[in-house]
């Protein structure tokens, strides 16, 4: 089995590798990358990118067709990939997430991939009060990250990809230690708080619901995507990817951290506008189609071991926010020095 795997520098990236890796250990694993953020390691043990066949680097914007030669799967996880660097960068957004996966869906049918798998976003449901939204519920994007990747599924929907089996993966929001941890994400910041300052200071009243999943889960179900039969789903799927367990509110996520790191203050902010981003998601059908492959991490052990990962590393930046850690500001330190331009492509030497 020959799989390419676009964006595996990131946060997801080094942990869908190893899994893949232990998986199928003959197969030719292919990274492709452009390395925004290659040196934001938060690990001791050799490069992640070991685990591949082969590294190779680019824009995917400019992927090159020949490398999805006898290709049987492509994971595309490759995104700018949350709602403040979206803002920041709303073009390059639209551009990478959204018109380069479509061109790339479009080379892989080309080159006969059987598997295409899109790492896709619950945040396409925006603020959902009330019941867990399924499949079928109408989405309300409020974002250009959450807005990319709508318009990426509507096209892999709507193009005709003859056999190529499509996997659109809601992912709930990622959590859990990797190889390059994010601290932008709700789980993964009030562990990093609660290590460097002893308190978490929650910015809402604490009632917003997250679905969440553990990056190893998510590793899980790319595993079934790449081998999901047609009859399993339809030819071309979306699906929300994560566990009916894991739908929490922020308050419950910042207590479960207190919990597991003794002696750290919560605080909540009562007066707090509502956030806009709140909504359970409904995981039946993922439970029902990938019975084998479903989430097994806990909260406990998910904060357990981005605890010990960080700790490991000897983390205790309380101006982590303003670190690499946070990918917004990896990406604006090299626009500032000019490294980067601003629709995000490496600047000539």
């Amino acid at each position: 089995m020959k799989i390419l795997i676009t964006g595996n520098m990131g946060y997801v990236g080094p942990v869908v590798v190893r899994h893949l890796r232990s998986r199928w250990p003959d197969a030719e694993l292919i990274g492709f990358d452009n390395a925004y953020f290659a040196r934001c390691l938060t690990t001791r043990r050799p490069l992640p990118e070991l685990d591949l066949t082969a590294q190779q680097f680019g824009d995917t914007r400019e992927l090159p067709a020949a490398i999805l030669k006898g290709v049987d799967a492509v994971v595309h996880l490759a995104a700018v990939s949350n709602d403040p660097m979206g803002k920041s960068f709303e073009e390059p957004t639209d551009q990478i997430n959204y018109r380069a996966s479509r061109r790339i869906a479009e080379m892989a049918q080309q080159a006969s991939v059987g598997h295409f798998v899109f790492a896709s976003s619950c945040s396409v449901y925006g603020f959902a009060a009330g019941r867990p939204m399924s499949e079928t519920d109408e989405l309300n994007p409020l974002t250009a990250y959450a807005r990319s990747k709508i318009a990426t599924e509507r096209a892999l929907a709507d193009t005709k990809l003859g056999e190529m089996v499509v996997t659109c993966l809601r992912f709930a929001t990622a959590c859990g230690a990797s190889d390059r941890i994010r601290l932008d994400l709700v789980l993964n910041d009030f562990v990093a708080s609660a290590i460097a300052s002893g308190e978490i200071k929650v910015l809402s009243d604490g009632t917003p619901w997250r679905p969440l999943i553990n990056v190893s889960d998510m590793a899980r179900a790319i595993e079934w995507a790449v081998q999901r039969p047609a009859t399993s789903g339809g030819p071309c799927l979306a699906l929300n990817v994560g566990s009916n367990v894991w739908n929490y509110q922020v308050a419950q996520l910042a207590e479960a951290v207190a919990h597991e790191i003794p002696g750290t203050s919560v605080s909540m902010n009562p007066n707090a506008e509502p956030d806009r981003r709140s909504y359970q998601v409904d995981f039946s059908r993922f439970a029902e189609l990938a019975p084998k492959h479903q989430p097994i991490a806990t909260l406990p052990q998910t904060v357990q071991g981005l605890r010990d990962r960080l700790v490991e590393i000897g983390f205790a930046d309380r101006e982590f926010r303003n670190s690499d850690l946070v990918r917004l500001k990896t990406l604006e330190r090299y626009v500032g020095t000019g490294q980067l331009t601003q629709d995000l492509r490496w600047a000539e030497s």
